[in-house]
């Protein structure tokens, strides 16, 4: 067993796919669309779905805003230059909330920003990631 995808609601589809592909450099793999029950889905990620764990981003028409709740935390991706990748999400109009230093009562280095939805994306230094020391 592994895990497959993580889904997020998103209120504009194609500003999130920029915003995951252009920006935080995944790939969009794959799209579908159902007109029965209006929406669509768009799936990025860094590799094959039969490799690794991915992004669904689900589109449904008419809905441009949700409620992210208050338990929903976030998801971390693995950078091999955290500085320079805020820099470039900040230079995009993107939202650094958190800017890149060592976690609160550790070394592990980590930044935390923001997609177009509000979801928060932790960036975790190459050499720490694995080590599940976010906040």
């Amino acid at each position: 067993m592994r895990i497959l995808h993580t889904m997020l609601r998103v209120g504009n589809l194609d500003k999130s796919i920029a915003f995951y592909t252009d920006i935080m450099g995944m790939k969009l793999l794959r799209t579908s669309e159902n007109t029965e029950y209006e929406y669509t889905l768009a799936f990025v990620g860094y590799g094959d779905e039969k490799d690794e764990a991915v992004l669904e981003l689900t589109y449904n028409w008419g809905t441009e805003h949700y409620d992210l709740g208050n338990a929903y935390g976030h998801i971390a991706i693995e950078a091999e230059d955290i500085v320079g990748m805020c820099e470039q999400i900040r230079a995009a109009g993107g939202k650094v909330t958190r800017e890149p230093g060592p976690v609160k009562g550790g070394t592990t280095v980590i930044a935390f920003v923001e997609d177009p939805d509000g979801y928060k994306i932790e960036l975790i230094a190459k050499k720490d990631a694995g080590q599940g020391l976010g906040e």
